[in-house]
């Protein structure tokens, strides 16, 4: 498959979501790291979101809930390079009733090459990284190859 570049500006659009039971480890992140956060764009789920401006003080662009939609709606955003960092501070130890768009979230991330971060450790280094304050260019699969191969098999040639 065909390479293709994406660049991201020095001023990243990060998206923050936390499970329930990992909320607070978010906003004890958040807080220690809000000047830097600051100088991004943020989206959070819905509720991470409100508990982080609550309690943060930070500027966030609020979608659903995760179990509502949220995840989803990050996913989108990711595959239509508006979001461009993830960090998500998942409950391993706990099942979720929307596991699906969890995973599905996961994929995108994986699927468009953006930066994860699953654990304040993870996240502390990546937001630490020289990259973050500068532009980068990631390489990812150009799926027009692939959309048209599907439109052909949709529509018999």
């Amino acid at each position: 498959m065909a390479k293709k570049e994406l660049k991201m500006e020095p001023r990243k659009r990060l998206a923050l979501v936390a499970h329930d039971n990992k909320k607070d480890e978010m906003v004890s992140w958040a807080s220690t790291n809000r000047e830097l956060l600051s100088r991004h764009v943020l989206f959070a789920t819905g509720t991470t979101g409100s508990v982080l401006e609550r309690d943060v003080g930070l500027e966030i662009i609020k979608l659903q809930s995760g179990p509502l939609g949220g995840d989803q709606q990050i996913g989108a955003r990711i595959s239509e390079d508006e979001i461009n960092i993830l960090i998500f501070f998942w409950d391993p130890l706990e099942a979720q009733p929307h596991d699906p768009d969890v995973r599905a979230l996961l994929r995108m991330a994986a699927v468009w090459n953006i930066p994860v971060a699953t654990t304040p450790a993870t996240a502390d280094f990546m937001i630490t990284s020289p990259l973050m304050n500068a532009a980068y260019t990631r390489a990812l699969s150009d799926f027009e190859e692939y959309k048209e191969r599907m439109k052909q098999m949709k529509f018999g040639g």
